[in-house]
């Protein structure tokens, strides 16, 4: 193993989008019982933290190549388009128009059944931005269009996690009574 490999080359996967979840966790779970720091016990310290800092690089690898949308943006980091969400949050008007309309749909929101079709089309929404970006960086090898749509995603996962805790909200708020 090298420190210096990226997710890809670590895990022994070919650098791309579409991947075998099965088999990426069967590969983190090997490298895992690899490197585990119990497995160097009886060495000396500096063995110890060497495998811990295995087990902690493993492990920051698998975080980002287990989730699609850190996938999708580590891969256009590594052919030179960054995401910069901080820096950059240009999007196109029929985007922010759809998530302006999301945003009154939830705070009009009275029923569970109104959040949970809202819901429906977010998740739909989310499907269709990770197809984009299968395409765009399988396909089309497009890394600068992959990031515009990977920044595109993380506004639709945070609506999608206000909108998980609105449902929550609504949950508690039902069975409490």
């Amino acid at each position: 193993m090298n420190l210096q490999s990226n997710d890809f080359e670590l895990f022994e996967l070919p650098q791309q989008f579409a991947q075998d979840h099965a088999a990426m966790q069967t590969r983190w779970q090997a490298l895992q019982r690899e490197a585990h720091p119990d497995r160097f016990a009886a060495q000396a310290g500096a063995a110890q933290r060497v495998a811990m800092q295995w087990s902690v690089r493993i492990n920051e690898a698998w975080a980002r190549l287990k989730d699609p949308l850190k996938r999708a943006a580590y891969l256009c980091e590594l052919h030179g388009a960054p995401i910069q969400a901080e820096n950059n949050t240009a999007m196109p008007g029929a985007f922010l128009m759809q998530q302006m309309e999301w945003r009154e749909a939830l705070d009009d929101a009275t029923s569970a059944a109104t959040l949970e079709a809202l819901n429906t089309e977010v998740m739909q929404a989310r499907r269709d931005g990770l197809a984009q970006c299968a395409q765009l960086l399988d396909v089309a090898h497009d890394y600068a269009a992959a990031a515009q749509q990977v920044r595109a995603l993380m506004f639709i996962e945070r609506f999608a996690s206000d909108l998980d805790d609105r449902l929550d909200a609504m949950d508690t708020l039902s069975n409490g009574q």
